[in-house]
């Protein structure tokens, strides 16, 4: 018997997918801002549904894999603890100098500062000085340091963020904290750049550190309880935390470098459509992910999804290599309102699950973007979530005319049209910006929605977008969740160590030898077998002069003089597939700015045989018709499935009610379930 469990901590709903000898169970419950709560919550839902004791459940996990939200959380929140940062004299304004000019997104003539991380009354300068050869120019005394942190705690800091100027080149006076802070205040969590990226860009570098010490005392908090109340449960298995990077590392490694965390949870949803792309033998897939506060999209081409490696995290850029992510503030609890010009808009602001939409009863009384499905007709109030979960329609109409109608003097139902429109609208931006925005053709792609509110606006941001295609997985409303369960354990080792064609190819070898010692040692303490492990070299590369870089994969084995030419072709391939063929400067010399190696462990994966949803409970009658008013259409009669695979195909307009999600298919669409139990949507004129 194998049980394997995955955890997607959303910011309304905790979903939960369980693999028990191939045979698939999903869980939901409601997110709880202790995080903890909701993870037991799904677990004792997933456990009922397996039909399974109190003591046998838990113990019985072989994997346990976890992404969640409690970085990301905090980052979109501005929620840190207080945190102090130690840098070189000189520097204390670098998190405030920031790069060029910030400008407000709606008004291009305000001027906005970066997010206030840490306060300046907490950046502490320390007497230091090395050089950009890694020299020590100014001597960094034991006196000093103890000076410098005394003058950081005394400010009510918690954690601490050493970034000093040129430490990728030498850690030594970094370390030299490191060693008075782990004699002297043992308790005291913090975080060197040296040790988290010795890259080089020292504002980058300096983002990274801090949010990373601003969050670890928040992440020790939440995973010492949760590691608590899942040992006494009698879990026996290490937990695996989804990274930011698109793989897992344990707890322990997590706690080390918590802000890799950042948008655990979606990643978990690329990693689900990438397989489900090759299972459906789609070569290139736009990914949406629609919950209750966000919409989350991706693209993945020929099999691989977009890595950035200098990844934005709380709208400042930092040196971290993380899978390409487009956010938008725009989910099913998001909020509409209308603002000062007496225009309508769709969050950012969310309704979270408490008190959630209006519709739920709960104390909301402003509408959601869920309200205004509901008025149109879209949601079945007795069947939200199989009818575990009351829904109340007068609520939301009164709630759609005291803030959004009346004030427009619009009727209801052309306000919850509105709502729907303009949230279709502000997400399908989502995808333009990872197509059109980059060069690749829309009509090119097809669409795999999941997330519990995506099967309701699938059609709409698609055809905004220009895809004619779309996918909603059978197990759409916890896709994430089954996602994670199929992601490998990656470890990446990276340093700043400049290189060009005209020095020997021994010295670039060096650097990837000794980082390759690194990936090894963690191989080791992951307990990863050898047949288990894969080793890739990448590189940083730019041509010299310019200002940023393209990572490029090197060719396999030892670097050698004859692999030079290689490497040139395959950075000019690089290059000019991210920027269009014949933009490549190729006469100009190469520079190598980052050697990195990504270690990935491979994981044991079951092949699903079959899913039972949150709740298996069907209508007697598998078909039956409701009106609803299309969101960009009429009132019309759709016809109304419940167990659509008794059906196989129709026609728009219709809704399939699935337990957990229900999607709906607009006039001029067609829906069709694949061999493997999913739903295609195919876009007509109309749709």
């Amino acid at each position: 018997m194998t049980l394997h469990v995955g955890i997607d901590v959303g910011g309304t709903f905790t979903d939960a997918v369980a693999l028990d000898d191939g045979h698939a169970y999903t869980a939901k419950a409601f997110s709880t801002r202790d995080v903890t709560t909701g993870i037991l919550k799904a677990l004792e839902v997933l456990r009922g549904r397996l039909g399974r004791s109190e003591s046998e459940f838990v113990p019985e996990i072989e994997r346990f894999v976890l992404g969640n939200t409690i970085v990301t959380n905090a980052v979109d929140e501005q929620k840190y603890a207080p945190v102090a940062l130690l840098t070189t004299a000189g520097f204390r304004d670098t998190l405030r100098i920031a790069r060029s000019a910030r400008t407000d997104e709606r008004n291009p003539h305000a001027m906005t500062s970066p997010p206030d991380v840490v306060q300046r009354r907490r950046i502490v300068e320390v007497p230091e000085r090395i050089d950009a050869q890694g020299s020590v120019l100014l001597e960094l005394t034991d006196e000093a340091v103890g000076t410098a942190v005394g003058s950081a705690l005394s400010t009510g800091a918690e954690s601490v963020a050493v970034c000093l100027l040129w430490s990728f080149r030498n850690s030594a006076h970094e370390e030299a904290i490191a060693r008075y802070l782990d004699e002297h205040h043992p308790d005291v969590p913090y975080t060197l750049s040296s040790r988290l990226t010795p890259v080089y860009r020292e504002y980058e570098r300096m983002v990274t550190t801090t949010l990373d010490a601003a969050v670890k005392p928040l992440v020790t908090e939440h995973f010492r309880e949760l590691d608590a109340q899942l040992k006494r449960a009698g879990l026996q298995t290490p937990v695996q935390i989804m990274q930011v990077h698109g793989g897992f590392l344990s707890v322990e490694e997590t706690s080390k470098a918590p802000i890799s965390m950042f948008n655990s949870g979606p990643v978990g949803g690329v990693t689900g459509a990438r397989l489900l792309g090759e299972q459906l033998g789609r070569s290139r897939i736009l990914t949406a992910d629609m919950g209750g506060t966000s919409l989350d999209a991706a693209a993945i081409m020929d099999g691989e999804f977009r890595v950035l490696p200098r990844a934005e995290v709380g709208g400042m850029p930092t040196s971290l290599t993380a899978v390409d992510i487009e956010t938008i503030g725009a989910g099913g609890g998001s909020l509409a309102w209308v603002d000062g010009r007496g225009l309508m808009r769709v969050g950012p602001h969310s309704a979270g699950s408490v008190p959630g939409p209006a519709c739920y009863g709960a104390g909301g009384d402003h509408p959601a973007v869920t309200d205004a499905a509901l008025a149109l007709g879209l949601i079945n109030p007795e069947y939200y979530l199989a009818g575990t979960v009351p829904l109340y329609p007068e609520l939301s109409r009164d709630a759609i005319a005291s803030h959004v109608a009346t004030p427009l003097g619009l009727d209801v139902d052309e306000a919850a049209q509105g709502i729907y429109q303009l949230a279709s609208s502000q997400m399908s931006n989502a995808l333009r910006k990872i197509t059109v925005n980059r060069g690749h053709d829309p009509r090119e792609f097809t669409l795999v929605g999941f997330g519990g509110a995506t099967g309701l606006f699938a059609a709409a941001l698609a055809k905004e977008a220009g895809v004619s295609e779309i996918v909603i997985p059978r197990n759409a409303a916890v896709f994430s969740a089954y996602g994670l369960m199929h992601a490998d354990s990656v470890y990446s080792a990276v340093r700043t160590s400049p290189w060009t064609m005209g020095m020997d190819a021994e010295a670039l070898e060096s650097e990837f030898s000794q980082l390759e010692d690194h990936a090894e040692a963690w191989f080791t303490s992951e307990n990863i077998p050898t047949q288990r492990r894969e080793l890739t070299r990448e590189a940083d590369m730019k041509f010299v002069g310019q200002i940023f870089e393209v990572t490029t994969t090197l060719p396999p084995g030892p670097f050698t003089e004859s692999d030079k030419a290689e490497l040139h072709r395959r950075f000019v391939e690089d290059y000019e597939s991210e920027f269009g063929t014949g933009t490549a400067w190729t006469e100009a010399e190469l520079l190598l700015v980052n050697s990195r190696v990504r270690a990935v462990g491979h994981s044991e994966i079951q092949s699903t045989q079959s899913l039972s949803s949150v709740v298996d409970q069907r209508d007697d009658a598998a078909t039956f018709t409701r009106t609803i008013l299309e969101p960009h259409g009429d009132r019309v009669e759709a016809d109304v499935y419940r167990d659509f695979s008794v059906i196989g195909s129709a026609q728009g307009p219709c809704l399939l009610e699935e337990p957990d999600t229900t999607i709906y298919v607009p006039s001029g669409a067609s829906v069709e379930m694949t061999p493997q139990g999913h739903f295609l949507i195919r876009l007509g004129a109309k749709a």
